[in-house]
């Protein structure tokens, strides 16, 4: 996917890029290449893929989700900085937090957010079972996302607790999980949350399956969870 093509097929998803963020999207692309060469960033470094399979991938929440309000959504192990920082991009109002773990992952957007001049984002270095259990964080968010390979249980223990009340967790998956569904509904349920449903699509181009699993806030996580660090990959809840 070409940046004119990008452009051009979020058009018709009524998402209308300025030139100023065309060339915001231009410099995201030059830094992750030019960081990549420095640190483990991502596997994919071509123009075509990052357009594609990072920054529309990114976006497509928007396809589903109202980011357009002064939302404040917090984005668990971005990376580099994905989904938020294309969505903060698009949607100027939305304000960003962004948490973790790996420090030199957080100079990168310090320094990636300073040269794109972006207000409001908030960069942690912070592991997610500890940042849930801070008071200022715990039920903060309108929308917590998590694009990982993790298992849904093990990330909704992550999540959930950031989440405001009525509030929504996103769950970024590459296939269906449908299986993960299942297995989280005990965990999800314990931690507040409600499972709405699964959304389904196809990237353009290349027809990669994308999933977003959409889990609602009902009611408050019990002040218990999060808990110590390395219990939820190790001990999920059941």
């Amino acid at each position: 996917m070409k940046p004119e093509e990008f452009k051009q097929l979020l058009s018709q998803k009524a998402i209308q890029l300025t030139d100023h963020q065309m060339e915001q999207f231009a410099r995201y692309f030059e830094l992750l290449v030019e960081w990549n060469e420095k640190m483990n960033l991502t596997a994919i470094t071509e123009e075509k893929e990052v357009y594609l399979k990072h920054f529309y991938d990114s976006i497509s929440l928007a396809f589903f989700e109202d980011f357009s309000t002064n939302k404040s959504i917090c984005d668990v192990g971005a990376g580099a900085g994905f989904p938020s920082i294309p969505l903060k991009i698009v949607f100027p109002t939305l304000q960003v937090t962004i948490v973790d773990s790996l420090n030199k992952r957080i100079t990168f957007l310090t320094e990636l957010v300073n040269e794109l001049k972006l207000e409001d984002v908030s960069l942690y270095h912070d592991r997610a079972e500890t940042f849930g259990q801070k008071v200022e964080f715990r039920c903060a968010f309108d929308y917590v996302t998590a694009r990982a390979v993790a298992r849904l249980n093990m990330l909704s223990e992550l999540c959930l607790p950031l989440v405001k009340k009525e509030g929504f967790f996103l769950a970024l998956k590459a296939a269906k999980s449908e299986e993960e569904i299942i297995e989280a509904k005990p965990a999800i349920a314990i931690l507040g949350g409600k499972f709405q449903k699964e959304v389904s699509f196809e990237l353009p181009i290349t027809d990669d399956e994308r999933h977003i699993v959409v889990i609602q806030k009902k009611k408050e996580t019990p002040k218990k969870y999060p808990r110590k660090p390395g219990l939820p990959n190790k001990q999920p809840i059941k």
